[in-house]
């Protein structure tokens, strides 16, 4: 049983704030060549809530979140699911690349809208052990107006697929790698790939208590918040030992020039409310709202605590706390032809227990957690999104 010091309910903060934001993003963010990784320190607060303090780059802003589930896995629908949260994040990193492409084009996108699909499946038996999480490649609809022909709009969206980092953590096929420490040691990680990082410090220490939001009013309006409430279904969900489908739909627009947009995301099948983030792309200095990636990266952690904490209350581990340091690397670098192309790195996971369990016990439930983690399945495929554009009722396939 997971020990409770605080809740989503009891906290007076809102569901996303800045808690930093002295520092620069690397210039990554903002389409260049080079590489960053995003840091996300994140900690089980109890039943399906989790919190994260995600760091984009080395020494740029760092925003605090907190996710649960819904009522099909008895969360208590509070704040938004793990898959929002990284269908919430190719969403934006993609029009933040489009905003600039279309910044340095003279601007010919008048209006930028965009539905994007992920869905998932499970096969196998959770509970018997033998359940495996699988993803599907994002499909995506790209609405745009402006003065440009469709031969235009289509060369800047492919330019913008082409430079999305977003996107490259699905289609760039990675090796994840793993580190456990049990009751604050390191051990030998067996089942998984490891990590060759060096050791992370626990996030109890270093964040020194519970983060709080900056007082300089910065942030945009609503970062995080619940925007419809979730609709029970007619049917029941499948047996945990069939192979079942979830579909999380997500709607964004650009605020062209701005780099900003505001997505939103709910689980369409099994149905489920819906929640809203506001984004800013390209900004490196004293960003209002975080980056399409933070989202993207804190949504891989939170989903992986999911399934950590499934099979522990399943199973009724002797574990009372869960917290993990995830390390997300991006980059740009230039093809054969002098283009800018985007690339994601292995995801680096350090996971921190404390228990009464022996080692192969808490190694048993790294290894479940990485092979029933939707998004972990996510970034092992090359999982190429499929993808239309609408320009002004004209459609062309990009991908």
């Amino acid at each position: 049983m997971i020990d409770v010091f605080d809740s989503i309910e009891s906290s007076e903060f809102p569901l996303g704030f800045c808690v930093d934001r002295t520092g620069p993003r690397d210039s990554v963010f903002s389409g260049q060549h080079g590489k960053t990784v995003l840091k996300v320190e994140a900690r089980a607060l109890g039943a399906h809530q989790k919190e994260a303090v995600v760091t984009e780059g080395e020494r740029g802003p760092r925003w605090r979140m907190v996710s649960d589930e819904g009522p099909q896995l008895k969360g208590s629908d509070l704040a938004p699911f793990p898959l929002g949260f990284f269908n919430a994040g190719l969403q934006a990193d993609l029009l933040g690349n489009i905003d600039r492409l279309n910044q340095s084009a003279g601007s010919p996108l008048l209006s930028v809208h965009q539905t994007l699909v992920n869905r998932y499946t499970f096969s196998g038996s959770f509970f018997a052990g033998t359940g495996q999480g699988q993803a599907e490649p994002a499909e995506i609809e790209i609405y745009t107006k402006g003065g440009c022909s469709l031969d235009q709009a289509a060369a800047l969206l492919s330019e913008a697929v082409r430079n999305a980092l977003g996107l490259a953590a699905m289609s760039s096929p990675m090796d994840c790698t793993f580190a456990i420490y049990v009751n604050g040691i390191r051990r030998t990680v067996t089942g998984v790939t490891p990590s060759a990082a060096p050791d992370v410090r626990d996030p109890l220490k270093t964040q020194g208590g519970p983060p709080r939001p900056l007082a300089d009013g910065h942030d945009l309006p609503g970062l995080i918040q619940k925007t419809s409430d979730y609709i029970p279904p007619s049917d029941a969900m499948p047996s945990s030992s069939s192979k079942y489908g979830l579909e999380v739909l997500g709607r964004s627009e650009l605020a062209l020039g701005k780099a900003q947009a505001s997505a939103r995301t709910t689980l369409k099948a099994p149905p489920g409310s819906e929640f809203g983030f506001q984004t800013q792309e390209e900004q490196l200095q004293s960003p209002a709202a975080p980056a399409g990636l933070a989202l993207l990266s804190a949504g891989i952690a939170f989903c992986y605590m999911t399934q950590l904490l499934r099979y522990a209350e399943y199973l009724k581990y002797k574990v009372r706390a869960i917290r993990m340091v995830q390390f997300n690397p991006f980059e740009r670098i230039a093809d054969s032809q002098g283009h800018l192309v985007a690339r994601a790195l292995p995801v680096d996971t350090h996971l921190l227990l404390h228990g009464e369990e022996p080692d192969e016990v808490m190694q048993k439930l790294l290894a479940m957690g990485a092979t029933t983690c939707y998004l972990h399945a996510a970034l092992k495929g090359a999982l190429n999104p499929k993808i239309m554009l609408v320009h002004e009722g004209q459609k062309r396939q990009i991908s």
